[in-house]
């Protein structure tokens, strides 16, 4: 049962206002219950707290100690700790109105001395979730293990030179599975955080992604045989803290899938951030992850191009999100997944009311974003300039070159035939101001 501490006292529960509000503890565009394209607005974005930064963060960069000093961290000895950050954690995802959350193993317990003492640990504390999932309402989006924080996964955890060290990763992925399904999340995620290398001087890369693929294919295996039915999840991310990291990319995590014949099981968990560590857009990762039929969930973020890592700010670029939605709802939306917010408040953002205030804002944003690219799908302009691009395609020779019925001779033959033509104009001005002229308003209602 939660305790009667109140770790938020001065916020009251977070409600919908309108555009007009002033109230910085309020909604202006997320009205949970609002329909739009046929489902409200939280069965389409399906919104998660991540755990970790949320409630185990504590302000520290690469350049100095924490500033937040949390309330639910001042017990001594650990096990306290996890369950008063149960309780805060709970009162946070109600008071805000959030329907799901999203963890690492050791974000909700500490790891013990033995493995068997870690796996009581986190027994102990998933009973206690379980209990305040069906008391609140509150559901478990995904969950997943931490194979980067502990000394001994500074090589990686499945791909590890050391057997021993993939052994403990094995038994930490086992019992977090096993909480996952517990629990009732619909995807499990595995990041990559140390799985690559920093030097191939000292590195068999064959045999560290061979390794991987054969991590992953046993932990499918028993993910399945416990009876989980949702989606296993990779998430990419070029470097930071490894070098290279195997899962660079959206495109390379999925070559890896496939050549491994894993893409069956497995679809991708795209975030914000590290679409920008990687050089691309958020929406480009989206993009490829959606045409290989492999798009799962996402990280909601936003990352600082004058930083070279991960700053995991809060989502507020209504521009990225736009473009985001677009390739969501284009897809078919969210099945297993949804948005989590992987983001955490600024290092001098110490109020205890600042963690309420950038979830505030990305979730409007997101719901802000729905509507404008649900509006520009409905009216199919966007479309519509896109298929009189490739309408060459359509009939003639366009079509028999997409059929596979013509050689590279004919196609030869029909150019040297073609009159002097101009090719046509892309429009990018064009769709741009378009996107602006439904992002200003004219069509919101």
């Amino acid at each position: 049962m939660a305790s009667s501490t109140t770790y938020f006292p001065n916020v009251k529960q977070i409600t919908f206002e309108g555009p007009k509000s002033d109230n910085p503890m309020a909604f202006k565009y997320y009205d949970a219950n609002r329909k739009i394209a046929g489902k409200t607005l939280r069965e389409h974005l399906k919104f998660a707290v991540c755990y970790w930064h949320s409630f185990c963060g504590v302000g520290a960069d690469p350049f100095g100690s924490g500033t937040l000093l949390h309330k639910w961290d001042q017990a001594s000895h650990a096990m306290d700790r996890a369950k008063a950050r149960l309780d805060a954690a709970f009162e946070f995802f109600t008071k805000l109105g959030t329907p799901y959350y999203c963890f690492h193993d050791r974000d909700l317990a500490p790891e013990g001395g033995t493995v068997v003492e870690s796996e009581k640990n986190l027994s102990t504390m998933v009973d206690l979730a379980k209990r305040m999932q069906q008391s609140t309402g509150v559901k478990l989006l995904w969950g997943t293990a931490n194979l980067f924080s502990h000394p001994r996964y500074m090589n990686g955890g499945a791909t590890n030179p050391d057997m021993r060290v993939v052994a403990h990763a094995a038994a930490q992925v086992h019992a977090a599975i096993a909480s996952t399904v517990e629990l009732g999340g619909t995807s499990y995620v595995f990041w990559g955080g140390r799985e690559g290398y920093n030097s191939l001087l000292n590195t068999d890369m064959k045999r560290e992604l061979d390794n991987l693929a054969q991590f992953l294919c046993l932990a499918r295996d028993y993910g399945r045989k416990i009876g989980f039915k949702g989606d296993f999840l990779i998430e990419p991310k070029p470097m930071e803290p490894s070098k290279h990291q195997y899962d660079f990319d959206a495109a390379t995590t999925i070559g890896f899938l496939r050549q491994y014949g894993l893409d069956k099981d497995f679809k991708l968990n795209i975030e914000a951030n590290h679409a920008t560590l990687a050089n691309h857009t958020f929406a480009h990762e989206l993009q490829v992850a959606s045409d290989a039929g492999l798009l799962g969930s996402i990280d909601a973020n936003r990352g600082d191009p004058q930083n070279g890592w991960d700053t995991d700010q809060f989502p507020t670029n209504v521009y990225d999100v736009v473009e985001a939605m677009l390739v969501i709802l284009s897809s078919g939306g969210f099945k297993h997944g949804g948005i989590n917010f992987d983001a955490k408040v600024r290092r001098n953002s110490t109020d205890n009311e600042d963690l309420f205030i950038g979830h505030i804002g990305a979730m409007d944003t997101f719901a802000f974003g729905l509507e404008v690219a649900a509006n520009l799908i409905e009216a199919g302009v966007l479309t519509k300039i896109k298929a009189a691009r490739y309408q060459s395609f359509n009939a003639g020779i366009g079509l028999e070159f997409i059929k596979g019925k013509v050689s590279l001779a004919q196609l030869r033959d029909y150019a040297a035939d073609l009159p002097n033509f101009a090719p046509d104009s892309g429009k990018q001005e064009l769709v741009e101001n378009i996107v602006n002229q439904y992002l200003f308003g004219r069509t919101l209602t």
